[in-house]
């Protein structure tokens, strides 16, 4: 029976390019799952889009002396090309300025608001003399009190993922001008979270979280023990959602508070842009919904702890029946962190591998692979560039490449053009066909369970299983005495192969497609993601990626290739790199060359 599957996705900050780390984080994890979901039949919705409302967009526009939507607008543009080009199929990657998202946010702060859950406080809040004005937490860095990273951010520290407050840092300091911000008092509104925690946030992270991974759960039911306390959703700045509130002039939604409702508001916006605006509670008020979280492990504090508590707190909105409630996280799968050659990822260093020039010099689906092969899913890993060439060529050319490659040929030049007719299959044969079958049912498990490295080594093992037998078999030499037998290897390896196409696919969706057609398929595995702008009610024109999968024909099980089915003759999948392509990388880097 088909299941309804909501793959949430990190939001990114549109205020910086994409590289390598964040791909492999996010964004790759939940495009597998959506993809592999989408072949298995279930009805998928993958959202996600620009925070349009993060401070480092303000940083960016105070620096430059530009406006913050110029800003996200331009890295939001990027996002959508870049997306389109490494093969994330969104069903909807929208931001967070839409009129949609604020009247969300906005009405997800008045249920909160009305059932009890916030209330205000008086707070001391880093002010800068200088430019006379209050300092959102991002301008202000300072040691983390916790482990010593001098570099801590004022919302939070990257060393050891404590979630912090300004005034907590030592040695704070602005990071507009260096100067020492003083404190003075602003009012806020607060999410109550020691109070939500009390209504069945402690229950539910306690019970049924066995398939989590133990640094995500661990963290928050840690996190939790320690004991909550109210969270500021207000702050002093004029670019963000208005707190909907009369005398609250001036003062916004914090970005932590309202962007994880972009989840929520995209899929409305998705609905409603498919004219089925009612859709959206098939994923969000349907109990046997599954509901999916692609982060960073920098975000597990808000998806494992504070995004449910909101939802808690709203119980359900927009939808009259008072039995139902908004679905809490079945999963959030948070990746570690991908460094480069041995050295964290650093934009302002310029330390980075940014994806858009990648896709420049490599294409998609070599990308996907590596990042894949060496996703953080339980520690941190590294994005080395002699692997990622040794997998290149080692891997997908000398053996997936090299076994497509070698049978296809085979078959449009000793069997005009068509798909082998078989004599009888041999057990080998037979063993073969039912190895590659039986691997649908454990694949599929893998990747259901977000374990997306283990996956795919399983397709891979069976790629090297289908060469082996090709070996064995060597239909080039049968094919001068039993004609027939070569017909029958041949016809069991192609349709080893059509059927490694698909578990492949959800991980190398490009050249599957293109294997796709040369194994004389009509109609496509997957979809067509596309750009497209939206005229919102008062008039604005907003910018999204969306994804139509009117003409896939993709499914999760192995192959029954048709005997005698036409062909085409096949060009390789993959390219293979030279050694160099090591040196250049790193040069470019600029680390030193190893000769």
């Amino acid at each position: 029976m088909a299941e309804y599957i909501l793959v949430a996705v990190a939001w990114p900050y549109a205020s910086a390019k994409i590289h390598t780390g964040n791909v492999t984080g996010s964004h790759l994890p939940g495009d597998i799952c959506a993809r592999y979901h989408r072949l298995k039949g279930d009805h998928v919705l993958m959202v996600s889009g620009s925070d349009s409302h993060g401070t480092p967009i303000t940083v960016v526009a105070d620096k430059e002396g530009r406006h913050p939507r110029e800003v996200f607008e331009h890295f939001h543009h990027g996002f959508l090309e870049l997306f389109q080009r490494l093969g994330i199929s969104y069903d909807l990657f929208t931001h967070t300025d839409t009129e949609n998202h604020h009247r969300v946010a906005q009405d997800f702060f008045l249920a909160l608001l009305n059932k009890g859950y916030l209330y205000t406080q008086v707070q001391k809040q880093m002010y800068s003399e200088t430019q006379q004005r209050f300092l959102p937490d991002r301008y202000v860095e300072g040691t983390c009190p916790v482990c010593g990273y001098e570099a801590a951010r004022g919302d939070q520290c990257d060393r050891c993922n404590t979630l912090l407050d300004p005034k907590d840092l030592i040695n704070p300091r602005s990071k507009i001008d260096g100067s020492t911000p003083v404190l003075r008092e602003t009012e806020h509104f607060y999410l109550d979270l020691p109070k939500l925690a009390r209504v069945g946030l402690i229950e539910w992270l306690q019970t049924g979280k066995e398939h989590w991974r133990p640094n995500v759960i661990n963290f928050a039911r840690q996190y939790v023990g320690e004991g909550l306390q109210g969270r500021p959703i207000t702050r002093d700045l004029d670019w963000g959602i208005p707190v909907p509130v009369p005398g609250w002039e001036g003062k916004c939604l914090y970005v932590w508070f309202e962007a994880v409702i972009g989840y929520f508001s995209a899929s409305i916006e998705w609905a409603h842009n498919h004219n089925q605006p009612e859709a959206w509670k098939d994923w969000w008020y349907n109990p046997a919904a599954r509901t999916l979280y692609f982060i960073g492990k920098d975000n597990i504090p808000f998806h494992a702890v504070i995004w449910p508590a909101e939802l808690l707190g709203v119980g359900r909105l927009y939808d009259d029946d008072p039995t139902r409630k908004l679905n809490l996280p079945y999963d959030v799968p948070a990746n570690e962190f991908m460094n480069l050659e041995g050295q964290k990822i650093s934009g302002s260093r310029n330390w980075a591998v940014w994806m858009d020039e990648a896709l420049d010099r490599y294409d998609p689906d070599p990308l996907r692979y590596y990042l894949t092969a060496a996703m953080p899913e339980t520690r941190d890993t590294d994005w080395m560039w002699e692997e990622f060439v040794r997998r290149n060529n080692d891997e997908l050319v000398a053996t997936w490449g090299n076994l497509v490659h070698r049978a296809l040929t085979f078959a449009c030049r000793h069997f005009e053009g068509r798909v082998p007719v078989p004599g009888t299959l041999e057990d080998v044969d037979i063993g073969l066909l039912n190895q590659i079958e039986a691997g649908f049912e454990t694949i599929g498990n893998l990747i259901a369970g977000c374990k997306f490295r283990a996956a795919l080594s399983e397709v891979m093992a069976l790629a090297r299983e289908a060469n082996r037998y090709l070996e064995t078999k060597s239909p080039w030499f049968q094919i001068k005495e039993d004609h027939q037998a070569a017909a029958t290897s041949i016809y069991v390896a192609l349709r080893a192969i059509d059927s490694l196409k698909i578990l492949f696919a959800p991980f190398l969706p490009f050249t599957s497609e293109r294997l796709h057609r040369y194994l004389g398929y009509e109609g496509t595995l997957f979809g067509r993601s596309y750009t497209t702008t939206f005229e919102e009610p008062g008039g604005r024109v907003h910018e999204a990626l969306c994804y139509d999968d009117s003409t896939a024909k993709g499914e999760w099980q192995a192959s029954y290739l048709p005997p005698a089915q036409p062909l085409q003759w096949p060009e390789p999948l993959f390219t293979k790199l030279d050694e160099s392509v090591i040196e250049e990388e790193q040069a470019r880097l600029g680390l030193p060359s190893r000769r």
